[in-house]
C-alpha cells in the first residue's frame, strides 16, 4: 500500500521576490520522509486571494494532506486564512477559543490585544486549532489542509503538533555511492539497474571535483533489503 501523498503550498510575495528565502519546504520534506509520508508536490504563490483558493482546492483534491506556510499574521497582506475558508465554502470569524489564547498571551506581556492582533483569531467554521507554543497565534486544520505560520521556528513547532496525528507508512530509506566517471559513461548500465529495480528511485547527481567528473548515485526505497541489493549491484558494476 503506497504511503500517504502530501503537498505543500508556500504563500508569500516575499518568497517570490527573493526578499525571503524559504526554509519550510526543506524542513517539511525531511520530517515527512521520517514519518512515512511522501511529499509529491510543492507550489509557491504570492499573496493573491484567487490563487490561494485555486491552489488549495487543487492540492486538497489531489493529495491526502496539504500543508501551507505563510500569511496568517496580523497585517493586511496576511490573507491565507480567509482564502482557505473560501476554498472550502466556509465562513470565517474571530473564534472565542482562539481569542482567549491570544488574550492570555498578550496580557502576560502587558500588551493590548488590538484589532490587528485579533485578526490572528479568525478561524474558518469547523476548523481545528493547531497549537503555537512560540507566539500563541494558532494555525488551523480544515478537512485535509493544515495551515501553518511562515516564520520557520513557528512553522516547525506547529508541525510537531500536527504530524503525530497523521498516519504514515514506511519511512523512505536511501543510500548513496560516488562514482568518479562522467554521466555519459554510466548512463546505460545505470538505466539497466533501474529497470531491474522498478520499485526503487535511482538518481544521478553529477559533480566536478578537482578537475574530475563524477556522480553521486542515490538509491531510495521503502524496502531496506531491496535498497541493499541494488547498492551491492551498483558497487559491483563500478568498484571504488
Amino acid at each position: 500500500m503506497p504511503n500517504p501523498s502530501v503537498a505543500m503550498l508556500v504563500i508569500g510575495d516575499e518568497i517570490l521576490s527573493g526578499r525571503t528565502r524559504d526554509a519550510n519546504l526543506h524542513y517539511l520534506a525531511k520530517e515527512l520522509t521520517r514519518a512515512g509520508l511522501d511529499l509529491r508536490e510543492a507550489r509557491v504563490i504570492g499573496d493573491d486571494g484567487a490563487a490561494i483558493v485555486a491552489a488549495v482546492r487543487a492540492l486538497s483534491a489531489a493529495h491526502d494532506a496539504v500543508f501551507t506556510s505563510g500569511g496568517i499574521g496580523p497585517t493586511h497582506d496576511d490573507i491565507t486564512a480567509e482564502n482557505v475558508a473560501r476554498a472550502f465554502g466556509r465562513p470565517i470569524s474571530v473564534r472565542e477559543d482562539a481569542r482567549a489564547i491570544l488574550a492570555a498571551h498578550y496580557a502576560a506581556r502587558g500588551q493590548e490585544l488590538n484589532e490587528a492582533r485579533l485578526r490572528m483569531a479568525r478561524i474558518p467554521e469547523g476548523a481545528t486549532l493547531i497549537e503555537n507554543p512560540i507566539s500563541a497565534a494558532p494555525g488551523f486544520t480544515i478537512e485535509n489542509v493544515h495551515v501553518l505560520a511562515g516564520v520557520p521556528s513557528i512553522f516547525q513547532a506547529m508541525l510537531a503538533s500536527v504530524l503525530p496525528g497523521i498516519t504514515g507508512g514506511a519511512p523512505l530509506l536511501s543510500q548513496s555511492y560516488e562514482i568518479r566517471r562522467g554521466e555519459g559513461d554510466i548512463a546505460a548500465p545505470l538505466g539497466d539497474l533501474a529497470s531491474r529495480y522498478p520499485d526503487l528511485s535511482i538518481g544521478s547527481y553529477p559533480f566536478i571535483r578537482d578537475g574530475c567528473y563524477g556522480s553521486n548515485i542515490v538509491i531510495r526505497g521503502h524496502d531496506g533489503a531491496r535498497v541493499d541489493a541494488a547498492m551491492a549491484e551498483l558497487s559491483g558494476m563500478f568498484p571504488a
